[in-house]
């Protein structure tokens, strides 16, 4: 184990990773998880919708947007399908940057994070509390200059300062230019169940805890740019294909995609 990496308490990315299936989690997370989960029976789906807005919003981004570049802050623990996988399948010459700070992470991402011959996939560890850090750093792999897909899915609500979330966005947007895009997931506290499993969450000793918001605050991240539609809704609904899982029609992950003018 790596000696960074604590296991004394739940950590979001790694109940995040155990929600959607995956094995990089611990005792600790898994017991979290399942009290979410006890309280709030929705949660693992709300996870699973997330990982699927991911999915349905690739097309357009490539096919549409002609994004070739992506910054993904708050990466998680690599599951199926991650940013790099579903980019490159749609477009090879794709180029990926993956943010995060948790330890492990960083140690799977050196692992596991491959790329196409044609394109890139590297790893920034810094905090999204520094944005200008993540840009000075992504400029290694991405030209700043064309556009980029900004993915900040089920972050912000890790940050329970309005003015700090806010800002986050505002800095990484600014530096992107005209043609790049936002691409954001949060949970919404419009969902009934949102409010107890974030009351849930945040007595479970987790050092990470999340502040839901409100529809109207999580579409106010996008002002400024040109929604696309449906604008910001229930990920479940976001332009809904036949989903493997049976997930409801309504999550408490709440999702939204932007142009920037």
């Amino acid at each position: 184990m790596d000696p960074e990496v604590n296991v004394s308490r739940p950590v979001s990315a790694r109940v995040w990773n155990y929600w959607l299936g995956g094995k990089d989690h611990y005792a600790v997370d898994r017991r979290a998880g399942d009290e979410v989960a006890r309280h709030v029976p929705g949660i693992a789906a709300a996870a699973r919708a997330d990982r699927q807005f991911l999915g349905r919003v690739m097309a357009p981004l490539v096919h549409e947007g002609g994004i070739r570049q992506f910054l993904d802050v708050g990466t998680g623990l690599p599951t199926a399908d991650n940013t790099h996988e579903m980019a490159q399948r749609l477009a090879p010459d794709a180029r990926i940057v993956y943010v995060d700070n948790d330890p492990l992470v960083l140690s799977h991402a050196r692992a596991l994070l491959t790329s196409t011959p044609e394109g890139a996939t590297s790893y920034v560890d810094a905090d999204a509390r520094d944005p200008e850090k993540i840009l000075e750093a992504a400029a290694a792999t991405l030209d700043l200059d064309r556009p980029v897909a900004l993915m900040l899915l089920a972050i912000l609500h890790l940050f329970t300062d309005d003015a700090e979330a806010a800002r986050i966005v505002g800095t990484l947007v600014d530096a992107l230019p005209s043609g790049s895009y936002l691409v954001l997931t949060h949970a919404c506290l419009d969902v009934d169940a949102t409010r107890t499993a974030m009351r849930v969450w945040n007595g479970s000793g987790t050092p990470h805890p999340i502040r839901a918001r409100g529809a109207d605050r999580i579409t106010g991240y996008f002002d400024g740019l040109d929604l696309l539609e449906p604008g910001v809704v229930s990920c479940s609904r976001w332009r809904p294909l036949p989903n493997r899982w049976g997930l409801p029609d309504e999550v408490m992950t709440f999702g939204g995609v932007a142009r920037k003018p």
